[in-house]
């Protein structure tokens, strides 16, 4: 297990207590612009082929019913899921384009292909780039409540 310091946190955790409840604009904003770096990763590192995988990638924000928590998904565009599922003769779908990429697939002949796990190593790679934007976006929405 690893364990790490996030710089910042005692300072924000204080500006916090004096402000009270935490607006939802700002964890809104700092999430946000925190999932946008997890998302730049995932495209670059999409694998390409026609190019749909990586314009089918968008950030999701799941729906909480607690205050002050936001949560952002990279995930595959539904809109796109004409091109990504691969159905049958009955019209069952038996693939799904990007799950294949990201976890790895049987050939028809029996062989395993490995999946490429860019969306895994976009948040893996960049866990500490997310961490210290959150930090910074919410101590910036702080500080700006706290002077107006």
């Amino acid at each position: 297990m690893s364990k790490f310091e996030i710089v910042g946190l005692k300072e924000l955790e204080r500006s916090l207590k004096r402000l009270g409840d935490v607006p939802q604009k700002y964890v809104t904003k700092a999430s946000r612009k925190a999932m946008t770096i997890a998302l730049r990763s995932a495209k670059a590192n999409a694998p390409v082929d026609t190019g749909e995988l990586k314009s089918g990638l968008k950030l999701v924000g799941e729906r909480s019913r607690f205050k002050g928590k936001k949560v952002y998904q990279v995930t595959f565009d539904r809109a796109k899921n004409d091109i990504f599922q691969k159905r049958n003769k009955d019209g069952e779908i038996i693939a799904y384009y990007p799950a294949s990429q990201e976890y790895g697939f049987f050939a028809r002949n029996g062989r395993y292909i490995p999946g490429y796990h860019f969306l895994e190593n976009a948040l893996v790679e960049n866990t500490d780039k997310i961490a210290d934007t959150i930090i910074s976006e919410m101590g910036k929405q702080i500080d700006e409540a706290l002077k107006g």
